[in-house]
């Protein structure tokens, strides 16, 4: 049984990688789906699911066995992104890399306001939510820009963290968050075990950030910064640059846990015309891209909403640099576009996997495959991982049997 466990491992993670390196697999990897679906499926609320990990652990293991894929990717997502920590961290990269995700105990230590959790701030059955906020002010950019660690970690998260306000209080808070990350690093060790226990390749991700998307989502809010970049242009762009080297140590320190693909993903690509793109979004997130693969990193970025107006600038960087992750963009044009050049993964519209038919999954299955398939370089993924409590079984179900058919 552990012999046909480990070559079921093995062949899972040959197939990703045969895409990643751009060539043909077996067959075309599937992506699992993941987020509110998976306590559902086993009766729980969204506040058990978050804050009992003894039930988290159980719902995800009976979730990954019931409905198999190649890489069950999201159910490893316990938590919602943490990056402005860090950054805020990125001096001791033993302690950076254990604060991408920022759990609901750990929201719960730290009183921060990015954040709501179910049975917290929202009901029980709803969705942990990312809300921001503008925790800097216009006039510090040069501050911003001075000394990006010290600023996010003096200034700014102490104005975002109620428990991070006076000296004496932080102290106590960042022994409770400790405790917390030693919690989240055995429920980390305890999904990954049960992945292994169930035929899946144990792939350590690791994580990076774009430098304009850490200002809009956590120091200045979303509109804020986009009115900055006709305001403030130079400010902007001089602070994206001086974020590249905190996010580009933190990412790095992932090597540690032996981590060869890096996670990145894109939240305002799609509100920026393409002359704001390429002056002030991309030049930094390239520069962080292409020193991770100098140092043996695959990244795979997840191109949120419509990327189209963008899609030309992934040619600029190295061949097989990693796995361009799309949300609304159409595969089959960015196929054709990157062919030969990018992984392509996405293409299953989450608006199907919910309100579809298994005819209907099925026959967009083998459609798009006849398009994408050949040549190699495509994985199947869903536009987005995380399914809504009502995603009926049998579209799952439908997925995982229409890739075994035509991919």
């Amino acid at each position: 049984m552990a012999c046909c466990v480990k070559e079921l491992a093995e062949k899972r993670m040959a197939r990703l990688m045969a895409a990643m390196n751009l060539e043909e697999p077996d067959r075309v990897p599937l992506v699992g789906v993941g987020g509110d679906v998976i306590p559902a499926y086993s009766g729980l609320t969204m506040e058990e699911y978050y804050f009992d990990t003894e039930k988290m652990v159980k719902a995800i293991e009976k979730f990954i066995k019931d409905f198999p894929c190649d890489w069950p990717f999201a159910a490893l997502i316990a938590g919602l992104d943490g990056r402005v920590f860090n950054v805020a961290f990125s001096e001791y990269p033993d302690l950076s890399i254990n604060l991408t995700f920022i759990t609901g105990p750990m929201h719960k230590v730290l009183g921060d306001k990015y954040y709501r959790y179910p049975g917290m701030e929202i009901s029980v059955d709803s969705s942990p939510q990312f809300i921001g906020g503008t925790f800097m002010e216009a006039d510090e950019y040069d501050k911003l820009i001075a000394d990006p660690v010290k600023f996010i970690a003096e200034t700014v998260l102490p104005r975002a963290c109620r428990n991070l306000e006076n000296p004496r209080q932080a102290m106590a808070t960042m022994m409770r968050l400790g405790r917390e990350i030693d919690n989240f690093n055995a429920l980390m060790g305890q999904i990954v075990g049960k992945m292994v226990e169930n035929g899946y390749p144990a792939m350590a991700v690791g994580g990076a950030y774009a430098p304009l998307d850490l200002i809009g989502d956590f120091l200045r809010g979303v509109e804020n910064v986009l009115l900055d970049l006709r305001r403030y242009p130079e400010k902007v762009k001089a602070a994206t640059e001086a974020l590249v080297e905190p996010i580009t140590n933190y990412a790095l320190a992932h090597k540690s846990m032996g981590a060869n693909l890096a996670f990145i993903p894109l939240h305002l690509n799609e509100y920026l015309s393409p002359k704001l793109y390429k002056e002030f979004y991309w030049p930094t997130l390239k520069e962080i891209i292409e020193r991770l693969v100098k140092e043996g990193f695959k990244v795979m970025v997840f191109f949120e909403g419509k990327h189209d107006p963008h899609l030309e600038t992934i040619l600029e960087l190295p061949k097989g640099w990693g796995i361009a992750y799309f949300e609304k963009t159409d595969v089959v044009k960015a196929k054709e576009v990157l062919k030969g050049h990018t992984c392509v993964m996405g293409g299953l519209p989450m608006s199907l996997i919910v309100g579809g038919t298994p005819e209907q999954i099925d026959e967009h299955v083998k459609n798009l495959l006849e398009k994408v398939k050949p040549g190699g370089g495509f994985i199947l993924a869903p536009g987005v991982s995380t399914a809504p409590r009502e995603t009926p079984a049998e579209n799952i179900k439908a997925l995982a049997e229409a890739v075994e058919k035509y991919g």
